[in-house]
């Protein structure tokens, strides 16, 4: 289970969020919605270890992990597919997602491999191909691979849909739904609010940083099955 309490975050002298909380569950899935600079990345990225908080915390299966930097957090089971995916180009598709499993032991390595090509049988297919050479869809694909290979407990998945075409954007939301299936949960964020809402169990509006709203998904103000929509 993941426990965010009372968590804000700060660029600077500028709070970019302010006193977020929830808790989510093996196998729940948390929508982020809002505008661009509602505070949605800087939420992930506290939790994955990448902006540290001012105040709050993070309890993953009631181990504090709030001061522990991220490549730590991402051994306990945080995994993180950051916006614009930021994999690295010239870098073999295996070879990328190595690095994601750099902490394995090598008896382990091509375990988690071929656990990751049974998800993606395209990156088997091109796992010596170069990764700037790939679709946007692919390399969408092979940030989820790099983030699986330390077997997460829960994904941060950081604009899952950005720049992407409608099919692949469907592919995407599948592997969500096999992941969820495998008990992981799932934090996401996703310009298309109504794709989000429609796949998440639980959301969280944010506006200027501050939580406007949460609750269940299927009743969030923002999305076109609400009432209030």
């Amino acid at each position: 289970m993941l426990d965010v309490q009372h968590m804000m975050s700060r660029y600077g002298p500028v709070t970019a969020l302010h006193d977020a909380s929830f808790t989510l569950e093996g196998g729940e899935a948390l929508a982020l919605v809002g505008t661009n600079g509602a505070g949605k990345t800087t939420l992930v990225m506290s939790i994955a270890g990448h902006v540290i908080p001012q105040s709050g915390h993070v309890i993953l299966d009631n181990e504090n992990i709030t001061d522990i930097p991220s490549h730590i957090r991402a051994r306990r089971g945080i995994g993180l597919v950051p916006e614009g995916r930021r994999v690295f180009p010239d870098l073999t598709v295996k070879e990328n997602l190595i690095t994601g499993g750099y902490v394995l032991p090598r008896s382990s390595e091509q375990q988690r491999l071929d656990d990751v090509y049974d998800i993606f049988p395209r990156l088997y297919e091109r796992a010596n191909q170069l990764a700037g050479s790939l679709s946007g869809g692919e390399q969408q694909m092979l940030a989820f691979g790099r983030a699986i290979m330390l077997n997460p407990k829960v994904m941060l998945i950081d604009e899952i849909s950005l720049g992407l075409m409608p099919k692949v954007i469907n592919e995407c939301y599948a592997v969500l739904e096999k992941l969820r299936e495998k008990n992981i949960s799932i934090i996401l964020v996703d310009q298309n609010s109504d794709a989000a809402l429609s796949f998440a169990d639980k959301a969280i509006w944010l506006e200027s940083g501050h939580v406007k709203w949460q609750g269940l998904a299927k009743d969030c103000p923002l999305s076109k099955g609400s009432a209030v929509y």
